[in-house]
């Protein structure tokens, strides 16, 4: 094992506590006290919105040829900064290439980070969004930890919801199909040299895109990966940067020719379980101490806390029929239950997909097959996978009464 590659399990435990954000909720009181502009600077204030409309209207394609990413709305929401002046007037404008000097920092230094959330459309024909005060609190973690500009999270919704009401014909009708939204905040200060950045441009676009999975659940395979680590204690693996991305497309296509869909990321020598690909990962089993359990990956400072994560969670706690925890997993202990048949379900969690159901692990050698549903042989999907699915699904669609779901 490389010590270059692999960080100590040890290492990994020190920097626990005081790595910990303690969940969402921590995370949105330490954020929330910083995120006003100082009061020299203007904020962002969705009551100054200008928007300019398009003359030239795209074509809607069908539902059913959507490709995730690949088609974009008329209309795009950009919000200029500058260190001396604060955030400036909300644009709302046709969508199209930004006009960037070659020496922006963002092109050199990575200065970018960014959030993914959906817009449904209900059965009643209204918007909804899922839970996105997360995002906001979520994206002005990650902006103060590159040191770029904090906005007051409602006002950015606001303008978002404008956003939506503007490209109201690129939300698809129908369940499993949604309006993809990546707020994006980059900066655009044209000097090379490393420090924080004097202008910014926070933005969003949206992209009209179909089911995950198109025929209903497919559990993946994963690879473990024991050379590569996605992040590591007093890194940024607990913020959604692109440079946390770009990394892992190495060791995910080199997973890919082994013959399995995603990697499965670990930490230290005994190999604690982080992510699944791009998702928060959740095992479902029976523990040494013979508990029935679903378990994921504390937020440690490595961990993307998630929105589907935080939602599952208190959505599993409610219902008071399994112990449900944050803590320390590790892929021996995956290996030792699925040996003395204690495994119950493993699932990924995350906005494009909901839940994806794990079907096999393959680790130091050996595939390790995961349980799905014991009662139908030709289930994609376990028994508590597929009920949170089906819950959270109905949530976002209106279908599902909660708080959690926000009409436009």
């Amino acid at each position: 094992m490389n010590p270059v590659l692999r960080l100590s399990h040890g290492l990994l435990r020190g920097h626990h506590h005081s790595a910990a954000l303690g969940g969402m909720r921590m995370l949105h009181a330490t954020v929330s006290s910083r995120y006003a502009a100082p009061p020299s600077l203007t904020g962002i204030q969705a009551s100054q919105l200008q928007k300019t409309l398009t003359t030239s209207p795209k074509p809607i394609i069908p539902k059913e040829d959507l490709v995730f990413g690949h088609t974009f709305s008329d209309h795009m929401l950009t919000i200029d900064w500058t260190s001396s002046k604060g955030w400036e007037k909300p644009q709302i404008k046709p969508y199209g290439p930004l006009s960037l000097d070659p020496s922006c920092s963002v092109f050199h230094y990575a200065f970018e980070c960014f959030e993914g959330l959906k817009a449904y459309r209900d059965a009643q024909g209204n918007i909804r969004l899922f839970r996105p005060d997360m995002n906001m609190v979520r994206m002005n973690s990650s902006a103060e930890r590159l040191y770029l500009p904090q906005f007051e999270g409602k006002e950015v919704l606001e303008c978002i919801k404008e956003l939506l009401r503007t490209d109201e014909r690129w939300i698809p009708e129908g369940k499993g199909y949604s309006l993809y939204l990546r707020p994006t905040l980059i900066s655009t200060e044209n000097t090379l040299g490393v420090h924080c950045a004097n202008k910014a441009m926070l933005y969003v676009i949206a992209s009209p895109c179909g089911p995950y999975f198109k025929t209903g659940f497919k559990a993946v395979s994963l690879y473990c990966d024991e050379n590569n680590v996605r992040a590591w204690p007093g890194g940024v693996g607990n913020r959604k940067l692109g440079a946390n991305y770009a990394p892992s497309v190495g060791p995910q296509v080199a997973a890919e020719k082994k013959g399995y869909q995603q990697v499965l990321w670990t930490i230290g020598e005994d190999f604690d379980l982080m992510e699944v690909g791009t998702m928060n990962m959740f095992v479902y089993w029976r523990n040494e101490a013979g508990e029935v359990e679903l378990i994921t990956p504390p937020l440690d400072g490595t961990i993307l806390p998630g929105v589907t994560r935080d939602s599952i969670l208190e959505l599993t706690r409610t219902w008071g029929e399994f112990k449900v925890s944050e803590h320390k997993i590790n892929m021996r202990q995956i290996a030792k239950a699925s040996q003395e048949g204690r495994l119950l379900e493993i699932f990924g969690a995350g906005t494009a997909c909901v839940v994806t159901p794990v079907k096999r692990i393959h680790f130091q050698g050996t595939d390790y097959n995961i349980p799905l549903d014991p009662t139908n042989p030709d289930a994609q999907a376990g028994p508590v996978t597929d009920r949170i699915y089906q819950t959270l699904f109905g949530i976002q669609y209106g279908d599902v009464p909660s708080k959690w779901s926000v009409v436009v």
